[in-house]
């Protein structure tokens, strides 16, 4: 049962008199980010050069920062990024900010590694176009990459190597340090009374159902419309809408998509695997209407959405 908000408020002000409050790391169901792991720093450089270099596409138009802004969240700002050919992809670019921590990569989740998903992005009809003879070739042609490989990998400039490259640097793309992050470390004062009444709503109206663990999603595959048909009520229908569908041709896989991680989640609008949401609060609509088949009162989808907020973490120690 939902304690009033005055109870809510006492119990805040006992907690703030207690000498040992925030002492300690709390115990709750979400958990902090982990801080960037400790990798080979000449791969890493490597991989951030690649992540920057538009010869991996077939034309060299397009690098994989041309749709994945490290400073707009890691996603793109429209709701499908041009491709090699200028024309849209099929689905909504989503952020590279801590994607190692998914437990597939892609909305459909074809493909588990982020070695996998370097290759699927670079050899894709619509993405970059390119074929990995060609990329091999371009890369070694470049007598700074040729070196810089050579002194990394035994074997220089691989396919396997540039895929490998570019998933460790993408490993180093972690967003720790959040406010949540820092409330959940024990710094119960960082958050406000608003904030953590979002975060309690969080939990009450399941939202924590799906959205869980240290990514706050992005490790478990939920259809997309539980309590109603929201891609038919939307309309326009495409074969991206059909989801995990697409790669098991299981009938339940309908409209299954990997559900996203929610660090962030202030900066990288439009949502979805379409796009379809241009702010985060109608998202927050959506979820409720679609997936939860519940109504929240306009105090407690505010409330949320100041939780949510809280999310936003820092990448090399910078917001």
């Amino acid at each position: 049962m939902r304690r009033r908000p005055t109870a809510l408020l006492l119990a805040a002000l006992l907690c703030a008199l207690c000498p040992d409050a925030g002492a300690d790391p709390l115990d709750e169901p979400l958990k902090p980010l982990p801080g960037a792991p400790k990798l080979d720093a000449a791969r890493v450089e490597l991989g951030r050069r690649l992540f920057n270099d538009p010869r991996l596409s077939v034309n060299g138009t397009l690098s994989c920062a041309s749709c994945h802004h490290l400073d707009k969240g890691g996603a793109d700002v429209r709701a499908f990024s041009n491709g090699f050919d200028g024309k849209p992809v099929a689905v909504n670019t989503p952020s590279v900010f801590n994607a190692s921590l998914n437990f597939r990569q892609f909305w459909d989740g074809r493909v588990k590694t982020l070695e996998e998903q370097a290759h699927a992005v670079v050899s894709s009809a619509t993405e970059m176009g390119s074929d990995w003879n060609d990329v091999v070739r371009r890369i070694g042609e470049d007598p700074d990459y040729r070196q810089a490989f050579a002194a990394a990998y035994p074997d220089a400039v691989t396919q396997a190597n540039i895929q490998g490259a570019l998933a460790d640097y993408e490993r180093t793309l972690l967003t720790p340090n959040s406010r949540f992050d820092r409330y959940l470390l024990g710094d119960t004062d960082i958050l406000t009374l608003e904030e953590k009444y979002g975060y309690q709503r969080f939990k009450e109206y399941g939202c924590i159902a799906c959205h869980q663990g240290v990514n706050i999603g992005g490790n478990m595959f939920q259809k997309f419309g539980v309590f109603g048909d929201y891609l038919a009520d939307r309309g326009n229908p495409t074969d991206a809408d059909r989801g995990r569908f697409n790669i098991t041709g299981d009938e339940g896989d309908r409209a299954v998509f990997k559900v996203p991680s929610l660090r962030n989640v202030a900066l990288t609008a439009p949502y979805f695997h379409d796009g379809s949401a241009p702010t985060l609060e109608k998202a927050v609509d959506v979820m409720f209407r679609y997936q939860l088949g519940r109504r929240p009162s306009d105090e407690d989808k505010d409330l949320i959405i100041r939780f949510l907020k809280t999310l936003s973490g820092q990448w090399e120690g910078k917001p």
